[in-house]
C-alpha cells in the first residue's frame, strides 16, 4: 500500500523519484522502506541504473522543517530560551541582507512552543541567530548531522554540515 501511494505521488507531482522510510520511534529500527520508481530485478532487459538506486539511503535530502526542533533544543540547552519565551514573528517576514524569510501563515508574537506548532520559519530563524555559530554547529554535529547514519545498508550517504566558520547570518537563519 505504501509503495502504491508513493508511486502515485511521484507520478502526479512529476517528481524524478521518491522514497519513504518508516522507523520504530523507540528503537530506530527500519520497519519499511520503499523507493519509486522501482524495477523488477527478475527482468534484466533495459534496467535503468537510476531505478536500481536506493534513493531513501543514497540520496541527500534537505531536512526542511524537521530542523526546527533541533534548533530549539540547541537554544534551550544553551540556556537562551524556554518554551514560554515569546518572539515577534514580524508578520511572517524577516529580512537579512537582500534575503527575506517568509512564514507560510503570518502571525504576531509566538511562544517557542507555538513557533514549533505553527512551523514558523521567522521564529526559528530568530532563535538560531541567538546561538554562536560554533555552538550551533557542535550541537547539530553531536546529534548526527553531517555523519553517516550507520544503518548497515549499503550505499548510505552522509549528510552535509558545512563548517561553521563559513556561515553568514542568512545561512544560520535558513538552516534553522
Amino acid at each position: 500500500l505504501a509503495y502504491r501511494e508513493l508511486n502515485h505521488v511521484v507520478e502526479t507531482t512529476r517528481a524524478i523519484g521518491g522514497g519513504v522510510v518508516v522507523l520504530d520511534a523507540h528503537t530506530g529500527e527500519v520497519l519499511a522502506l520503499a523507493n519509486a520508481p522501482s524495477y523488477n530485478p527478475n527482468s534484466r532487459t533495459r534496467i535503468d541504473p537510476a531505478r536500481r538506486r536506493n534513493r531513501a539511503l543514497t540520496d541527500i535530502y534537505e531536512p526542511g522543517s524537521t530542523m526546527k526542533p533541533f534548533t530549539v533544543a540547541a537554544a534551550m540547552e544553551a540556556g537562551k530560551i524556554k518554551p514560554s519565551t515569546v518572539f515577534s514573528t514580524d508578520g511572517g517576514r524577516m529580512t537579512i541582507g537582500p534575503n527575506t524569510i517568509h512564514d507560510a501563515h503570518a502571525a504576531g508574537s509566538l511562544t517557542v512552543e507555538q513557533i514549533i506548532q505553527k512551523s514558523s520559519n521567522v521564529g526559528t530563524a530568530k532563535i538560531a541567530l541567538m546561538l554562536e555559530r560554533e555552538y550551533y554547529w557542535n550541537f547539530l554535529h553531536s546529534v548526527g548531522y553531517g555523519e553517516l547514519p550507520r544503518t548497515g545498508f549499503p550505499g548510505e550517504a552522509a549528510g552535509r554540515l558545512r563548517p561553521w566558520k563559513n556561515w553568514v547570518p542568512i545561512d544560520q537563519a535558513t538552516m534553522a
